[in-house]
């Protein structure tokens, strides 16, 4: 399919809160929205509260779905005892994508300040699939939309794009073995 970012790629959505409802998860409404309104696809969406084990089963079902192409997983980012969202989804990485917390910190600094010390924002590939982690706030969510993710799922986008790398990444990676 043709779209606004030339290639249309299925993604499924996590939003992790203890407190946000299908009716007030804005963070996960917005991910949704520009998706959407740049012509990818909604492959699934789903909220749970803060527990490891849940965050880490979900995302393990998406990985698995030769359906889901990339991931973007929206709270539990923090450094509370709460927050366990990068350690539940950094288990299943098998590339780390460090880059991307980086410049997401880098980015955010200029509008929040030293505060953005405070986030683990993450990414990495699972197997075949690319697992971005935002923030739980609206405002870390559109950042990260508008300024990294929505450009590296644009087919156009020079010098490259995570989604013109992903017939390689699914290419490349070896067959699991459990011997």
């Amino acid at each position: 399919m043709i779209t606004q970012a030339g290639v249309s790629v299925a993604v499924s959505v996590l939003t992790v809160s203890d407190s946000r409802t299908p009716e007030t998860d804005t963070s996960g409404d917005t991910i949704v929205d520009r998706l959407t309104t740049a012509g990818h696809r909604l492959a699934d969406r789903k909220l749970c509260k803060d527990d490891y084990e849940t965050i880490r089963r979900i995302i393990a079902g998406w990985v698995a779905d030769p359906k889901v192409e990339f991931i973007i997983v929206t709270g539990g980012t923090g450094v509370t005892q709460r927050d366990v969202t990068p350690d539940a989804v950094r288990s299943l990485y098998t590339k780390p994508i460090p880059g991307f917390g980086e410049l997401f910190r880098w980015l955010s600094f200029s509008e929040i300040g030293t505060s953005t010390i405070q986030s683990r924002a993450d990414a990495g590939v699972c197997g075949d699939t690319i697992v971005f982690l935002l923030p739980g706030s609206t405002g870390a969510c559109r950042l990260g939309m508008d300024k990294i993710i929505l450009p590296q799922l644009d087919i156009n986008h020079k010098p490259c794009n995570l989604t013109e790398l992903l017939p390689r990444v699914k290419q490349e990676f070896p067959p699991h073995d459990d011997d």
